[in-house]
């Protein structure tokens, strides 16, 4: 019976199982070889609220908001800028563009809770 049970399971591997040893003592499992990060669902929840999050800055906020947001945050590629470097490219006080960036950021906060937590 031994012999039997042994010829069914000969084909089969285990993720385990030690495919390469070295001499130094560090051995290359089969599930070292196939692993791969599961970060499909953090992906696509990432994805998801920049989807939610674009589509209401394009939508909810006025002009100059919409502007700032987008600098501040590089949501139109490139590297975000500083709440200085925003106003003088904008030409208006960095108090200016920390009052209008918090109630931009309040607008969104909101709109991204009201969609469910998103």
């Amino acid at each position: 019976m031994y012999f039997r049970s042994q010829r069914k399971s000969a084909g089969e591997l285990s993720l385990s199982d030690t495919i390469d040893a070295e001499g130094d003592g560090n051995s290359l499992s089969l599930m070292d070889v196939i692993c791969a990060e599961d970060d499909v669902f953090e992906r696509l929840s990432s994805e998801e609220i920049y989807l939610h999050l674009r589509r209401h800055v394009e939508t909810a906020l006025d002009d100059r908001e919409r502007e700032i947001v987008t600098l501040r945050y590089a949501l139109g590629g490139g590297k975000p800028l500083t709440q200085r470097e925003t106003a003088e490219r904008l030409g208006i006080s960095r108090s200016y563009v920390s009052r209008i960036e918090k109630r931009a950021l309040v607008k969104l906060k909101t709109l991204l809770e009201a969609d469910g937590g998103v």
